[in-house]
């Protein structure tokens, strides 16, 4: 049996946030050439998920892992890329097909959040000051604002302020105010704003993003528009994930943990899941 571990990347309006998905695809595939890797993308980019499953199955696949790879689980992952993958099965009844989990909450994506902050914390700031000087590196004054996505799915949101805490903990900061880049609120200028209001002379702002695109480019620039609005803090912005060791590695896992049929998604609070129980109740009838 020929097992092939097709990728599925979000895809952006941004062909630098594309390409360097790609070029983290090429980079797990030379370090582990032992399995298969073929990419895919969701929306704004080619080839699609479907275009994918064929070339799995040109390449001779008897099995297909997908992973999304993508950190909220959020509509994505649970209706459109099922979907996809139902109409993969339609065309290819004899290809089994396993569905990964997507790799938000992982143990090792929180060690790298902790790793992008203390990155920043050694860094310069824009006055020439380094962070790490004793006088200027008191965690009690310092401030951390996480940066998701934004979903309409309250579960998916819900993630992000579950990393927040963990980081709280882990870093041990006065203050972990979590933020979205759109969809929901709150936005990034009330997390800034929060935490200056509790008293932080420096903030980081780390975002929970994956690679680069339309988002992240338009959120640095706000940054630099919210550092003329409180010129009485130092604020900078942690870099996101992009092609980093643990990211492979965190991926690798979420494609051997389906391999073995061990993935599993808590959708206990879907939104989605709510309301098809909501649609059977309404027809008299109770599923479970």
């Amino acid at each position: 049996m020929k097992t092939i571990v097709l990728l599925v990347g979000h895809g952006s309006r941004d062909e630098q946030g594309n390409k360097e998905f790609l070029n983290f695809v090429n980079d797990l595939q030379v370090k582990h050439p032992e399995q298969t890797f073929v990419v895919s993308f969701l929306e704004f980019a080619d080839p699609t998920i479907l275009s994918g499953v064929d070339t799995c199955v040109k390449q001779g696949a008897s099995r297909v892992v997908i992973v999304p790879v993508i950190l909220l689980a959020a509509s994505h992952v649970k209706l459109e890329i099922p979907e996809i993958l139902d109409e993969a099965r339609r065309r290819y009844p004899q290809l089994e097909i396993v569905y990964g989990r997507n790799i938000g909450l992982h143990e090792r994506l929180l060690d790298l959040l902790v790793e992008r902050f203390h990155g920043v914390r050694k860094q310069k700031d824009v006055k020439g000051t380094i962070f790490s000087h004793p006088e200027l590196d008191d965690l009690n004054d310092t401030a951390i604002v996480l940066m998701g996505r934004g979903s309409n799915d309250p579960d998916a949101n819900g993630d992000v302020y579950k990393v927040a805490r963990i980081l709280w903990e882990r870093t041990g900061v006065s203050t972990v105010e979590t933020c979205f880049t759109g969809i929901t609120d709150p936005r990034l200028p009330s997390g800034v704003e929060r935490a200056v209001r509790l008293g932080a002379r420096r903030v980081i702002v780390i975002p929970y993003f994956l690679f680069t695109g339309v988002l992240i480019k338009r959120m640095t620039n706000l940054i630099l528009e919210l550092r003329q609005r409180y010129p009485q803090i130092t604020l900078q912005m942690a870099e996101y994930f992009g092609l980093h060791d643990i990211l492979r590695e965190v991926v690798l896992d979420r494609a051997r943990e389906a391999e073995r049929k061990e993935a599993a998604m808590n959708c206990d609070f879907c939104k989605y899941r709510r309301e098809v129980m909501l649609m059977h109740i309404s027809d008299g009838e109770v599923r479970t």
